[in-house]
């Protein structure tokens, strides 16, 4: 007994991991510094961007709709559940490091031939073992260790996707509100436009009725006045599309959508600079490049699994139990039988089959770290990209603002020379068209920017800090 806890002890005092030991992968020097784009007045580096972006917006509608889908979105009862299951997998694997007990009974009936019988038994009779057995692996060459590394690997990759959808969550939920909002807004210029037309159709009217103008010239500003006319069920229709989405986002029906959601009718608006921090920030704070990372760690442990599979499995096993002709036999004073020693297994002729498992797991280790190295990169890409476009989104509004403030003036200017006579209703409506094109314009761009807006957010990776905890559904 003595000699084989001595044993077991210089076991697990040599026991060592085989396999690589993990590192995390170096990243990109120019990945940490400041992004490309930083350098533009819509945006600042200091400080990183706040977790929850969506309150700089200053809309608590906004801020209640967030915390609903951060609550209650579908997707997001998925990625939860799935990291359940990663931690179910994580307590599984740690189950390895502890003895394996286990019962044993049974009875059987039968006839014992007479050399084996004992003096005075039955011929025929019951035949009662009942017995306790414990099993532990001695983990020499780290199978169980590594195999629980890869399972916290896996476990970690869970929970940044988790994080990660509510990235996703968050800004969709965002942009669908965004969305109404400037529909909203756009409906209300697309409406005023055929109020003014209707205006200017009636003067036309007038002037053709008194001599003054033809009737082509009233044909012409009713064809441009029902032209935005049929634009506006379009844009209601887009209204209604992004309350919907709202509502799914939510884990609402669409008429569960609380009126408040669609009760506002201006843009979102964000007139001070994002801030943005810069790559280093960045990296650290983007899920999916932390779910990548951790995936990698994973693959490298299962390197040390397989290869753990070359070598010897040692096992400790110790076994006591009794047999009798009854229970009072076996569980009383009856003979007491006990066992103990190791046991060693090894598959010499395996060792091809385990080489190849090996292989196969260091090309899977290769492919998590192109996959860390391409996510490193699209995260800056999407950054920068998202950056470039907002920017240049915003250049775009100050000449499409100015472009309207010119068209209004020669309307209004055209519209005060026709009714003197000046001018013909040819003209006036050539005013009419480039203003209402210029005020629908402005109106897209502000419903574009606040949708840049939102993937800039997103790509910084903001959202996933203090989320609150998933509501799951009643069974």
């Amino acid at each position: 007994m003595r000699t084989i806890l001595a044993t077991a002890s210089a076991l697990a005092l040599a026991a060592c991991a085989t396999g690589p030991d993990y590192a995390a992968p170096a990243r990109p020097q120019a990945a940490s510094g400041q992004f490309v784009k930083a350098d533009s007045p819509a945006v600042t580096t200091a400080p990183a961007v706040d977790g929850n972006w969506w309150r700089l917006y200053d809309d608590p509608v906004l801020d209640g709709l967030v915390a609903d889908a951060l609550a209650a979105n579908t997707d997001l009862r998925v990625a939860v559940a799935r990291l359940a299951k990663a931690r179910a997998a994580l307590s599984e694997t740690r189950v390895g490091r502890l003895p394996d007990v286990g019962a044993s009974a049974g009875a059987t009936y039968g006839r014992l031939p007479a050399g084996q019988r004992a003096p005075g038994a039955a011929r025929e009779d019951w035949s009662i073992d009942a017995g306790l057995n414990v099993a532990y692996e001695v983990d020499l060459f780290g199978r169980v260790t590594r195999g629980i590394e890869a399972a916290r690997g896996d476990l970690s990759a869970a929970q940044a996707d988790a994080d990660a959808v509510r990235v996703a969550v968050a800004a969709e939920t965002a942009r669908a509100y965004a969305d109404a909002t400037s529909a909203a807004e756009r409906l209300a210029v697309a409406e005023r436009i055929v109020a003014l037309l209707d205006r200017g159709l009636r003067v036309t009217e007038r002037r053709a009725e008194v001599g003054l103008t033809t009737r082509l010239d009233t044909a012409r500003i009713a064809a441009l006045r029902h032209q935005r006319q049929a634009e506006v069920p379009a844009i209601a229709a887009e209204r209604d599309a992004a309350l919907f989405r709202l509502a799914t986002l939510t884990g609402r029906t669409p008429a569960e959508l609380p009126q408040a959601a669609g009760a506002r009718s201006t843009t979102l608006r964000l007139d001070t600079p994002i801030p943005v921090g810069d790559g280093a920030a960045l990296l650290a704070r983007r899920p999916d490049v932390r779910a990548a990372e951790r995936r990698l760690a994973a693959a490298t442990a299962r390197i040390g699994v397989a290869t753990a599979d070359l070598y010897p499995r040692i096992q400790l096993g110790a076994s006591i139990g009794s047999t009798g002709p009854d229970i009072g036999d076996v569980f009383g004073a009856g003979p007491l039988r006990w066992l103990l020693g190791p046991l060693i297994s090894w598959s010499f002729s395996d060792h091809q089959r385990a080489r190849a498992r090996i292989a196969g797991a260091e090309a899977d280790t290769q492919a998590a770290l192109a996959s860390f190295d391409g996510t490193v990169l699209l995260s800056l890409q999407e950054t920068e990209t998202a950056l470039s476009a907002y920017a240049h989104l915003l250049e775009r509004r100050t000449a499409l603002q100015s472009a309207r403030d010119e068209a209004e003036a020669a309307a209004r200017i055209t519209r005060a020379q026709q009714r003197e006579g000046q001018i013909d209703s040819l003209a006036q409506l050539d005013a009419e068209r480039t203003f209402a094109e210029a005020e629908a314009a402005l109106a897209l761009a502000d419903a574009r920017i606040a949708s840049a807006q939102i993937d800039v957010f997103k790509a910084l990776g903001g959202g996933w800090q203090d989320a609150p905890p998933v509501r799951t559904a009643a069974r």
